[in-house]
């Protein structure tokens, strides 16, 4: 039986990866003038692999290899620009401001469902 605990841990964790994912575009954003900065974000679909139980395999026991996936969190990848700009900048106005607007609205959707969650429980609790 699930506890209360593993029930809502996905979710936490996917509102710490959004939020996370939020600063960085935020800071693209931020940047969109400055010379020779490049664009970053992350893969929310790779890296909420790494909290699901279907996630990377773990390994048990010092001697097992461990097999590195991919980027960790703290590692960014910088975006590719659809149009070269002349002093080096690869943000694109128009391109972060929908992922920023889309990420937004996918954490306020968790946010959302995690509250329902909640209050599903919080019912069961009371015997409601």
């Amino acid at each position: 039986m699930d506890t209360i605990k593993d029930q809502l841990s996905f979710y936490a964790s996917s509102l710490q990866l959004r939020g996370k994912r939020n600063n960085i575009l935020a800071s693209n954003i931020a940047n969109a003038a400055t010379p020779n900065y490049k664009a970053r974000d992350i893969s929310f679909e790779d890296e909420i692999k790494k909290f699901d139980k279907n996630g990377p395999i773990r390994t048990s026991h010092e001697n097992h290899i461990v097999q590195n996936s991919g980027k960790s969190i703290q590692e960014v990848s910088y975006r590719e620009p659809l149009i070269a700009s002349l002093d080096g900048n690869t943000v694109e106005m128009a391109v972060e401001q929908m992922q920023f607007a889309e990420n937004s609205m996918r954490y306020t959707s968790t946010v959302n469902f995690l509250n329902g969650k909640i209050n599903k429980i919080m019912s069961a609790i009371r015997g409601e």
